[in-house]
């Protein structure tokens, strides 16, 4: 039974995986740490085992959907895999409430600076990006290392800076934010394994049922309106915040 409630429970994360284009394990970590008392690097190791997978997945269905330019995913790769590696190796040396606390006002900053940007006037979003290398690189290294720090991929990083900065629609930015994701979450992966801080007996279930509805959450994300899924996107990490806080 514990296997099943754990399937359904990644079949849940992994459509809003697909849906804001992060792999689900922004939401994933405060679940395991709030219902099943998993400490914050426990939380967010086991979270990786679904979000690899799931952003591999949600990668190829977004490329299929709307094609994802590799000469803007290949800088915005290899950054958010060298500062993914660097991010993951001091996070597993931290104190885990420290990390808890530090995991609530990074969800918290990034759910003011997307509610802003929802009243925020931009220009016409495209599918060109405004600023290429090395500005790519930046943006990388930065989201790469809060990836690997935070256990999420960077792609909630990328995202809003995507969209606003570099000027690209959400889903074009989801897109991009996913390529980055993928080396990113599979070295992190890595580092907390070595550092035996994943419980595969629950996040290889996680994975199953995220790579099960993973693709409903993608389909999903390019019928909405883009302001819709950008309000969306801001609620889902108010929500994140609010239950995580509670176990600080």
């Amino acid at each position: 039974m514990e296997t099943v409630m754990f399937v359904a429970l990644g079949a849940a994360l992994g459509t809003m995986g697909g849906l804001f284009g992060i792999g689900g394990g922004l939401i994933a970590i405060p679940a395991l740490a709030v219902l099943f008392g998993l400490d914050q690097q426990m939380a967010q190791g086991t979270a990786l085992v679904m979000v690899v997978p799931n952003v591999m997945l949600a990668l190829w269905r977004y490329h299929q959907r709307n094609r994802i330019e590799w000469r803007h995913a290949l800088p915005l790769s290899v950054c958010s895999l060298v500062f993914a590696w660097l991010g993951s190796i001091w996070a597993v040396g931290l104190d885990a409430h420290v990390m808890r606390l530090g995991f609530v006002g990074f969800l918290v900053a990034l759910a003011l600076w997307n509610g802003v940007r929802l009243f925020m006037r931009s220009a016409v979003a495209s599918d060109r990006l405004r600023h290429p290398w090395p500005w790519l690189g930046v943006l990388g290294a930065f989201a790469g290392s809060m990836g690997g720090l935070f256990g999420v991929g960077g792609a909630v990083v990328a995202t809003p800076v995507l969209t606003s900065v570099f000027g690209t629609t959400q889903v074009v930015a989801q897109g991009l934010s996913l390529a980055l994701a993928v080396p990113s979450t599979s070295i992190t992966l890595l580092t907390y394994g070595v550092h035996h801080s994943v419980d595969w007996s629950i996040g290889l279930p996680l994975a199953v049922g995220g790579l099960l509805s993973i693709s409903w959450g993608v389909k999903l994300a390019h019928a909405l309106p883009e302001k819709v899924l950008r309000g969306l996107f801001c609620g889902f990490l108010v929500v994140c915040a609010v239950l995580l806080a509670f176990e600080v």
